[in-house]
């Protein structure tokens, strides 16, 4: 699976075409659709352009891409850098349940955050599925130590170093240490910045490993050329040598 990840924390001024409101997003979930994108993950922003994690905000996004592109997976964060304490984050994530078609179909919960297992809890309770960003080796060991939650779909693997080379191998170290798949539960893997590039064709040459692309992880096509849109991305991702069903 190719996911789309359409604007992540970047502030509205990254890129002219960076989405940010519920009508950009869907616009954009619908461009990559017409690729074969099943899945995008996107940040929903309040009207001054910044993450939020308000139900009136994520349920205008979410509602928005889902009535564009009926079907498409809308994958959401509860990030702990939009609101730090976890108890809110919580209740934000339990009051997503009332957002009818704005409910988000999976949550992202990163590892590390604190009380990561009770947010994972709710958004279990409410029939949503889990991404885990697993940043670092530390955190796969953690994973491993305590176990996969209920309702888990993916586990994202997400090196945050952005250099080429070092990239990759914080990717394989990274897989690694996660150990033995589970069943039913699938590895996507990417990089960002200058990493976006090197580890997506290495999770491309890898068996039964999932990627993404978007203005999330880089703004820029691999021939270093700046991209004008999410689309231009994608279908930069699907050009590569050794995508499924594609020739280059």
């Amino acid at each position: 699976m190719l996911q789309g990840c359409l604007n992540g924390a970047r502030p509205p001024d990254a890129h002219p075409a960076l989405p940010v409101t519920p009508y950009y997003l869907a616009r954009d979930a619908r461009a990559v659709s017409r690729y074969g994108i099943t899945s995008v993950h996107v940040h929903p922003r309040d009207g001054n352009g910044l993450e939020t994690l308000e139900p009136l905000h994520v349920g205008d996004a979410v509602a928005a891409i889902h009535t564009e592109v009926p079907g498409m997976e809308v994958s959401v964060p509860a990030a702990r850098w939009v609101m730090p304490d976890p108890k809110e984050r919580i209740a934000a994530v339990m009051a997503w349940g009332k957002l009818g078609s704005g409910k988000p179909d999976v949550i992202s919960v990163n590892v590390h955050d604190q009380e990561w297992r009770k947010v994972c809890a709710a958004a279990h309770s409410l029939g949503i599925r889990l991404e885990l960003g697993v940043w670092t080796t530390a955190d796969a060991v953690t994973l491993r130590k305590v176990g996969i939650p209920p309702g888990t779909l993916r586990i994202v693997a997400e090196p945050t170093v952005s250099g080429p080379a070092t990239a990759v191998a914080e990717a394989v170290r990274i897989l690694r240490a996660l150990g033995p798949r589970h069943p039913g539960i699938s590895v996507l893997l990417h990089g960002e910045e200058d990493g976006a590039w090197p580890v997506l064709e290495y999770a491309l040459k890898m068996k039964n490993i999932d990627t993404r692309i978007g203005f999330e992880d880089v703004l820029v096509r691999p021939d270093k050329w700046l991209a004008t849109g999410n689309e231009d991305l994608v279908k930069s991702a699907l050009a590569l040598k050794g995508w499924p069903g594609t020739t280059s």
